[in-house]
This record gives C-alpha cells, sequence and structure tokens, in this order.
C-alpha cells in the first residue's frame, strides 16, 4: 500500500511506477510511503478506559473483513467470533500494559492484527474512537460519560467500573456506504474510508447477529436462488469451503472459468459463466436478468480489479448483498445458515442486557 496524499493498493510492478510518476508529478516535495500489508490477518480493535492506575478493558472486536480494509469500512463482532480465547487474553494484556505506560486517563483505542496465532500491533490512541458507541451499546456502559470523570479526577474504583460485563448476546457492526449515489465509483473496499454511516445488528448467534446488520445496512442475504463466485488463486481453498455450504443450503452456483475448474476439481457442481471481456452472455448480463442472488468476488491484480469492476457495480445496482473479501463471504453464509435454521427474534437492547 502506498500513503502520499491518497492511498492506493499497488499489486503490480507496472502499477507501482504508475502510481510513483503521478504522486511525484501532484506532490514532488512529499515523501511516498509505502506498506506492506499482512496477508490474510485479522484485524482487532479494542477500546479501554484508564484513570492512570487502572485499566478496563471494555470492548475487544473482531472485524469481519481481513486487515488491510480500513477500521471504519470493516463490519465487527463483540465479543470475537472466531479468536481463540488465548488471543483474546492476549489482546486484553496488552492493552493494559500500553495504557499504563502511555499514562493514559481516559479513553484508548488500539488496533491489533493476528496472523499465524501471533498478535501484532498496528496503532494506538490515547483518546476516544468511532467505536466507543457500539462498544456502550454493546456492552450497557456510558463509556464516554465515565472517561469524562476519570479525566476530573475519579477513579475507576470510585465510579465502580472495575471489570467491563460480558454480554451473552454478539453485537455486529456493518458499515453503510454511500455507493449507490455516485455512479461508476467501485465499491471494492481498500485502505481509504469510504463508508458515511454504520447500523448494529444483536443476537445470541452470530450468523442471525450478522444477517441482521446485513438488513439494517440494505443488503439483506438471500435464502436461495444462485451464487455467483469468482475468486483471486490464492483464495480458492476459502472459497471450497464457502462454495460447499452454499451447496448444502441449496444454492445453485456460477463461476468464471479459473473459480470454476477449480471448484468442479474438488467434486462441486459448477457452472461456468462468461467474464465480461469473454463475450455476451456475461455475469454482468445474468445480473442484470435477475438470475443472480449473491455476489462473491476477490481480485489479486490491477487487471482483475479492472475486468471485475462492473460486476460488483451491478450487484450493488440490484440491491444484492455482495462481498469483496473470503472472512466477508463467511460470515454471510453463517448468516444465511442461520435465518434458514431458526426464526428471527428482535429484543430491546435493555432486554438484552438484563439476559448478560
Amino acid at each position: 500500500m502506498l500513503g502520499g496524499r491518497s492511498m492506493q493498493i499497488v499489486y503490480d510492478e507496472g502499477g507501482l511506477l504508475g502510481y510513483m510518476g503521478s504522486a511525484v508529478k501532484a506532490s514532488p516535495k512529499h515523501p511516498v510511503l509505502i506498506d506492506k500489508y499482512l496477508s490474510d490477518a485479522i484485524e482487532i480493535d479494542a477500546d479501554a478506559i484508564c484513570d492512570g492506575r487502572q485499566v478496563v478493558v471494555a470492548g475487544i472486536m473482531e472485524h469481519i473483513e481481513e486487515a488491510g480494509v480500513h477500521s471504519g469500512d470493516s463490519g465487527c463482532s463483540l465479543p470475537p467470533y472466531s479468536l481463540d480465547e488465548s488471543i483474546v487474553e492476549d489482546i486484553r494484556g496488552q492493552m493494559t500494559a500500553l495504557a499504563l505506560e502511555l499514562g493514559v486517563v481516559g479513553l484508548m483505542n488500539a488496533q491489533f492484527a493476528v496472523k499465524d496465532k501471533t498478535v501484532y500491533v498496528l496503532e494506538v490512541n490515547p483518546r476516544g474512537s468511532r467505536t466507543v458507541p457500539f462498544v456502550s451499546k454493546a456492552i450497557g456502559v456510558p463509556l464516554a460519560k465515565l472517561a469524562m470523570k476519570t479525566m476530573v479526577g475519579k477513579t475507576l474504583n470510585e465510579l465502580g467500573f472495575v471489570t467491563a460485563p460480558k454480554p451473552t448476546h454478539l453485537s455486529v457492526k456493518e458499515a453503510v456506504f454511500p455507493f449507490n449515489k455516485f455512479p461508476g465509483v467501485d465499491v471494492l473496499l481498500g485502505p481509504e474510508m469510504k463508508s458515511t454511516g454504520e447500523v448494529m445488528g444483536i443476537d445470541a448467534d452470530f450468523g442471525w447477529a450478522f444477517a441482521k446488520s446485513q438488513a439494517g445496512a440494505g443488503s439483506t442475504l438471500p435464502r436461495g436462488g444462485t451464487a455467483f463466485i469468482s475468486v483471486k488463486e490464492s483464495d480458492r481453498s476459502l472459497a471450497l469451503d464457502v462454495t460447499k455450504r452454499l451447496h448444502r443450503l441449496g444454492f445453485n452456483i456460477q463461476a468464471t472459468s479459473g473459480t470454476a475448474a477449480y471448484l468442479r476439481e474438488n467434486g462441486l457442481d459448477v457452472k461456468t459463466v462468461h467474464k465480461v471481456t469473454e463475450g455476451r452472455p456475461h455475469i454482468v448480463d445474468h445480473i442484470k436478468n435477475g438470475e443472480v442472488a449473491l455476489v462473491i468476488n476477490t481480485v489479486g491484480t490491477a487487471a482483475s480489479h479492472a475486468d471485475s469492476r462492473s460486476i460488483r457495480r451491478e450487484a450493488l445496482n440490484k440491491g444484492l448483498a455482495y462481498y469483496t473479501t473470503m472472512r466477508g463471504a463467511r460470515a454471510a453464509v453463517m448468516g444465511i445458515e442461520a435465518i434458514l435454521k431458526k426464526e428471527l427474534t428482535i429484543c430491546s437492547l435493555q432486554e438484552y442486557h438484563r439476559r448478560s
């Protein structure tokens, strides 16, 4: 990832040379920063309150999109839905050590990445974060109010807040995007924040909590139909698991040639459809004709990014649920499994907190 006055993901040498030419031309006196992603890592947000002597880690949120997608654009789950408890405790310990070492009084946010069970610190912000309202609703504690009181001299002991509640429900935050107001803009997520709002889904089951968050964000999960899958080569093994689960749920599967061949080699019944560049009828025609209910599309090169742009855009135009990361696709399948397994239940925030 390159960062200067704007950020851009570079996939190959040609993209690097192109970006450097435009960046240096636009801003010759400013440096260009180059970051390398932790591939296939899980990103974590954590919020804490410290009074200078004691720390309460109020919430640890597992991002649904992998590391590399801006934290404001990624959905997240509180508590984490797939992390080992040992990893969660490691993060809790690091949050406590960081807050005390930095001498924080009030709120602190930190972001971590987990890869191969190793925890990496990405950034630490000794201030309130955009996640504080979400965490407050999820655990039923007015964090901003308590933090303000610590900043004027109150201790956490005096405030009676020495440990955070452990909710029995899961809360999922999902970002809301304005893409439908900007014709032609690609919906692919990246390092620059594009969302303009957020919604929240709550349930005792992660799948239903995720499904509720998707409905709130205007992307209701389908109960059946045809799923279109086209993923980069490194995602194919993950796509295999997702496709098997969709197949068991009764979905028909369509895929572009490379993905389709891999899935068929692994015993799945998949129909091959044309890419836009391969002639008509192609996948965008299928989406326009209402023949697709779910779109899963990941890219790994600048060429595949450009070639599949119209697929993602048409999915948006038709109001389809679409996912551009495999972690997002896996969460969607968990949501579909949940809504096919049991009926929707709705409770107020107060009812959820009384049960915790």
